[in-house]
């Protein structure tokens, strides 16, 4: 019995048909879109008007520092 060799049938794979690259591309992206939380128009303003005013400080603070050392290369070269 140890001397013969078992034949086992091997049963013919079935193909799995991939999807699309593309479509599985569309389905992921929307999929994913649909996770998104959206600020509301309230948000927004609001966050607007927080980055315009942090602009507005920082080029003042710039414009500051750049006449300052302006002032002091002019003292310095006469």
């Amino acid at each position: 019995m140890a001397d013969e060799k078992v034949k086992v049938e091997k049963k013919p794979k079935k193909k799995v048909k991939k999807p699309n690259r593309i479509v599985k591309f569309v389905r992921d992206l929307i999929s994913e879109v649909k996770k998104v939380v959206w600020p509301s128009r309230k948000q927004v303003l609001n966050n607007t008007g927080v980055v315009l005013a942090v602009c507005v400080i920082c080029g003042a603070a710039l414009f500051a520092v750049d006449s300052i050392f302006g002032l002091l290369l002019q003292l310095v070269t006469g």
